[in-house]
């Protein structure tokens, strides 16, 4: 008898391995995924966020009576009409801007001279104390680039990108939010009945932390575009509501946001001040505000739902953002989010779990 169970256990050892190796490799093959299809599964995401936002003010009208696909298409509409209402503010803010852009060229050229003068007195200093080896002449390779070509290029992968989001979103989010229920009773078909407990909790959880997440943020995005644009107005910036919306909506990304911030008040700020004060109290401002949100607003509004440590956001943050760009750090919270609570619930990650909230 304990040959045998020897015999059993040393039959079992060799597939650890294998199941190790296994897993590697369905996880190379999703991040290879997420990163060929990034626009399928960044529209996917958003439709996700932007229904978890609306069906609040879905269910609210259910209260009246109200069928719940008439109020979908209703509150879809009314959200929509107010982006692109947003967006046909910011784009005559972004004409006005370009129309004086040849304002600003002059003082930011200057500026970027006077870096790349103090680069080169410090490397020539460098030379002279450490002299660099010389490298053995030979024929370069002169690639000849065409500027409208490149460009064209470019607007034409980034047109079919919007166009793609733009065309498939709406859709989305109105089916998900006439199909909620359906899609939730079809979510947990899909487990077996001693199961069905323990996920059914954790769809809930992720429900309630993608809920207070989305509202909680854009509450907080809210308040910093209003406290930006009302300063910024104060001190007498040029385009007070462009700058603060890209100002307020930087100040939303952890860590890095804060430096991110800066830098559209201090490229508009270049060609009307010419002191150091000015500069000085902008950042301080703009510090100030990302202390209060990091601090008081975002614990007040999403803290008790997303239990993350520092080391697994900044991680999340590098390795979203390098796989999606911008759209990946916005993203970077809520997809670390939803992986804690499914490793919370799941019995052998819940180690995973833990270390994420630790």
């Amino acid at each position: 008898m304990p040959e045998t169970i020897a015999g059993d256990v040393s039959e079992q050892k060799p597939l650890r391995p294998a199941t190790t190796s296994a897993r590697i490799i369905a996880a190379g093959i999703v991040i290879a995924f997420c990163y060929l299809a990034s626009s399928v599964v960044v529209t996917l995401l958003v439709a996700i966020l932007m229904a978890y936002f609306l069906d609040s003010i879905v269910v609210w009208l259910e209260m009246f009576r109200l069928p719940r696909v008439v109020g979908s298409l209703v509150v879809l509409l009314i959200a929509f009409s107010a982006v692109f209402a947003a967006g046909s503010l910011l784009v005559g803010s972004l004409d006005q801007f370009g129309a004086n852009w040849p304002e600003y060229r002059a003082p930011i050229r200057s500026v970027v001279s006077g870096v790349e003068k103090r680069l080169n007195l410090i490397e020539s200093r460098v030379n002279e104390i450490a002299p660099a080896a010389r490298e053995p002449k030979g024929v370069v390779a002169v690639t000849e680039s065409h500027p409208v070509r490149d460009a064209l290029l470019a607007r034409v992968g980034s047109l079919y990108t919007v166009v793609f989001v733009a065309t498939f979103l709406p859709f989305l989010v109105f089916f998900m939010l006439v199909a909620k229920r359906k899609i939730w009773h079809a979510t947990m078909e899909l487990f077996p009945l001693k199961e069905r407990t323990r996920v059914k909790l954790a769809l809930s959880e992720v429900s309630n932390m993608l809920r207070s997440y989305v509202v909680g943020t854009a509450l907080v995005a809210l308040i910093l575009v209003i406290a930006s644009w009302v300063f910024f107005w104060a001190i007498g910036l040029d385009f007070p509501f462009l700058t603060a919306l890209a100002s307020g909506l930087a100040n939303m990304v952890p860590y890095i946001g804060l430096v991110m911030s800066w830098l559209p008040p201090l490229i508009i700020a270049i060609r009307q001040f010419h002191t150091v004060g000015p500069f000085v109290g902008i950042c301080a401002m703009l510090a100030f505000f990302h202390l209060m949100a990091a601090n008081y607003l975002l614990p007040a509004f999403i803290g008790r739902r997303v239990h993350l440590n520092a080391v697994a956001v900044t991680i999340a943050l590098l390795f979203w953002g390098w796989l999606w760009g911008a759209m990946g750090l916005l993203l970077a919270i809520p997809i670390t989010g939803v992986i804690k609570v499914v490793c919370d619930h799941v019995e052998n990650w819940e180690p995973i779990g833990r270390w994420l909230g630790a």
